[in-house]
C-alpha cells in the first residue's frame, strides 16, 4: 500500500513551490520589465494548474500509486524543477521558484518515485504524456492572460459609461 505521503504528497510539495512563486512573482517581473504576468494572470495560472495537480494526486491516492496521470504530473513536476536552475543559471539571478526548485521539488520528486518503486510500481510516462506538461503551463497562463484581458476590458466599458 503506497502512502498518502507519496500521492497527497505531490500536492503539498507543489502548494510550497507555487507559493514562492506567487509571492514572488509580482516584484520579479517589475524589476525585469516583464509586462506579460500580471499578479492577477500568475494567480490565475498557478491555480489553474494546481487544479491538474490536485487531479493527478487525487487520483494517485484512489489507485494506490498505480494511475499513469499520477505518475506523468510528478514526473513532470521533478523535471521542471531543472527549468527553474536553468533559468536562473542563465539569467544569473533569482527567477520565481528557483528556491524550492532544488529543495522541495526535486527531493520530493526522488523521494516518491523511489517510494513507489520500492512498492513494486514503475512509473514509466510516456514522452507524450510528459509533453502535456509545457502545455498545460501554457494553456494556464493563455487562459490566465485572456481572463484578465477581458475583466480589464469589462471594466474599462463601464468606466466609460458613467
Amino acid at each position: 500500500m503506497v502512502s498518502k505521503k507519496v500521492t497527497w504528497g505531490l500536492l503539498a510539495a507543489w502548494v510550497v513551490h507555487d507559493l514562492e512563486e506567487l509571492v514572488t512573482m509580482p516584484r520579479w517581473t517589475r524589476g525585469n520589465r516583464i509586462p506579460t504576468t500580471t499578479p492577477a494572470q500568475a494567480a490565475i495560472a498557478i491555480g489553474l494548474v494546481g487544479i491538474v495537480v490536485a487531479a493527478a494526486a487525487a487520483d494517485g491516492a484512489r489507485t494506490d500509486g498505480r494511475s499513469p496521470f499520477f505518475h506523468a504530473v510528478l514526473t513532470g513536476f521533478g523535471l521542471h524543477a531543472g527549468t527553474h536552475v536553468a533559468a536562473s543559471a542563465i539569467l544569473r539571478q533569482y527567477t520565481p521558484g528557483v528556491l524550492t526548485a532544488p529543495t522541495v521539488v526535486a527531493p520530493f520528486s526522488l523521494w516518491a518515485l523511489r517510494r513507489l518503486r520500492r512498492e513494486g510500481i514503475r512509473p514509466k510516462p510516456s514522452r507524450r504524456a510528459l509533453i502535456w506538461f509545457p502545455i498545460t503551463v501554457a494553456a494556464a497562463h493563455g487562459i490566465a492572460h485572456s481572463a484578465t484581458h477581458v475583466r480589464q476590458n469589462t471594466a474599462g466599458m463601464r468606466a466609460k459609461r458613467r
